[in-house]
This record gives structure tokens, sequence and C-alpha cells, in this order.
């Protein structure tokens, strides 16, 4: 198990820099160089010292965790990653790299959580879903051991315990195709686990909507008109993000928004106006948007598409809206689901 999950961790690191594409690439590869020649000290010095001019840079914080993991300091490891996915909620690359660790340390629940935040995160993310189809092969292992401590003649745990066993062992049939990709590319080497504890619950399967009943050709256009309302608000608010234009983006947002970590409003506003301004370029775009009216409140789900100089992403979002004073503002927002 172990080893099936460092192997396709190699595959993190390599996503997390393809995303960040307008990066300081130079700075990387040097870390990568450094890495590769077993210059493990020198490689945090550089990243240290990027850090110290950037304390937000996504990348170089993401390497600091792979080389605090390579020096074997897991708990400092854990610190970082568990700050990344406080900081960048979006990305699943940490949540993956936090499995990894957990199932090094047989904390398969926790690897299994962390696993599906990540795929909830980004549910295309194919090294998720394969990682916690192994996690799963190791709890069930689990599982068929301890019956069969409780009834050792039980043949029918016996047989489910081998093909198990034998399933999460074979780490060597097969291929991967993104492995050769990875092999070629400057700091996938190096790649290893870090992790923290992040708790969430799987996520319910998407069950299909019973079809509408006929309704009132005027109450279908009052229905119509409120989702295309709900939409350009949505659209308007994305363009104030992309435009950095902090007071029409903050304006998009109701009086009793909930705050992600109940932090008073006046605080939260005023960390996005530092963190938007702080920008030199920011791009976001709404994607395969879903609407659902009901009255004057409103949920929209869609793909958000953000661009900045520091990473792209490419995750799932989720806005509670609600009709205040003419206008649909967000009264809560959350990222992956």
């Amino acid at each position: 198990m172990r080893h099936i999950l460092k192997n396709v961790l190699t595959l993190s690191s390599l996503s997390l820099l393809l995303m960040s594409a307008y990066v300081r690439a130079d700075e990387a590869a040097d870390v990568g160089k450094l890495l590769r020649a077993g210059q493990v000290n020198e490689a945090m010095q550089k990243v240290d010292a990027a850090l110290a001019q950037r304390p937000k840079d996504a990348q170089m914080r993401f390497l600091k965790g792979l080389i605090l993991t390579e020096q074997n300091k897991s708990a400092e490891a854990i610190t970082v990653f568990s700050k990344l996915t406080d900081d960048y909620p979006e990305l699943p690359e940490p949540y993956n790299n936090l499995a990894v660790l957990y199932a090094s340390s047989g904390q398969y629940d926790k690897a299994r959580a962390a696993l599906e935040m990540a795929i909830r995160t980004n549910p295309t993310y194919g090294t998720a879903h394969e990682n916690l189809g192994d996690v799963y092969a190791k709890l069930a292992s689990q599982a068929y051991d301890k019956a069969l401590q409780l009834d050792s003649g039980n043949n029918t745990a016996k047989l489910k315990l081998t093909l198990v066993k034998n399933l999460v062992g074979n780490t060597t049939g097969g291929t991967n195709p993104k492995a050769t990709v990875a092999a070629a590319t400057p700091v996938a080497s190096v790649t290893k686990a870090s992790a923290s504890a992040v708790a969430m619950t799987k996520p319910e399967p998407e069950t299909a909507k019973p079809e509408p009943k006929a309704k009132p050709a005027p109450v279908v256009a009052t229905a119509d008109k409120a989702e295309e309302d709900v939409l350009k608000s949505v659209e308007n608010w994305a363009k104030a993000w992309s435009n950095k234009d902090t007071n029409a983006y903050l304006a998009h947002y109701a009086k009793d928004f909930q705050t992600p970590k109940g932090e008073p409003y006046k605080a939260w506003a005023e960390e996005r106006r530092n963190r938007i301004e702080g920008k030199g370029r920011i791009n976001v775009k709404i994607e395969t948007a879903k609407i659902d009216v009901d009255g004057n409140t409103a949920t929209v789900k869609f793909r958000q598409i953000y661009t900045s100089d520091q990473l792209t992403a490419n995750s799932r979002k989720t806005l509670h809206m609600v009709k205040q004073d003419g206008k649909w503002q967000i009264k809560q927002e959350r990222a992956g689901s």
C-alpha cells in the first residue's frame, strides 16, 4: 500500500507544477535539480528564500512540504499541507498528499477522508480515485482479518482476505500512462507524501431529479427570468473579481454573508481585498452553471476556472444566494461541491 501511494503521489507534484504555469518556473527547476542531486538542505534553503519574499506562493509551499517529508519531518510537513488546504481548498493535490502520509502510517480512515475531499474538490482527479480504491482495499483487508480473528474457520473470509491482499500487493502489474510523463518532469522524481487531518463526509451521489410538473406559462416565464437574473449576478461577480474591482466584488455578498471560518465580515472582507488587489493578474470564468431557484433563495453550482500569477485552478463551487433589495447576493460559498 505504501509503495503504491508513493508512486501515484509523484503525479501530485507534477499536477501542481502544470497548474502553476505562471509561477516562477526557474526557481522550481532549480529546486528540482538540487533534490535530484541529493542536496535536500540546499533545496530547502532555496524554497525558504522564495517564501520569505512570497509567503503565499502555493507552489513553493507545496515543495516545502515535499522536502520536509524527504527529511522525514512528517509533523512539520503535515502543518504545511494542512495550511495549504486551508488557504487553497480548491486544490486537490494537498489532500492527496495528505492521504498518502496517513496511509503510510496505517491511518486509513483519515486517508479515506482526505481522498474524498480531493475528489469532491475535483471529481475528475483520477489519481485520487485510484488511491481511494487502494485505501478501501486496505480497510477491507483489515475487516476480513478481524473476522478471521473472531472465527478462524470462516473460509469465505479467508478467500476474500487472500484476494484483497493480492490486489493491494500488486504494484508491478500494468503501467500508468502518466508515470512516464512524471519521470521526465523536474521535481517529480523526489515527490513523496505529506499530510494533515482534514475531515469530511463522503459526497452524496447525485440522483436524478424527477421530471417537473407542467406549470402555467406565466409561472415558467417567471422562473426562467429568475434563473437568468441569478446567473447574470454570478457572472458580474466573476467579472468584478477578474477586474480586481474589490468594491464591486464585495457588493455581491449579502449583509448576513456566512464567512468561511466564522470570522467577522469586516476581517474577511479586508483579507479578500488584500488578496485580490495583491495579485498581478486574475481571470475567473464560470462554466456549466446549474441554478435552482426557490422564491427569494437560489443555489448555483458551477465549475470555476481561476487563473492568477501564482496558479491556475479548475474546481467546483457552490453559491447559496438570497434576493435582497431587489438584487441577488451571495449568502454562503463553498468550494468542492
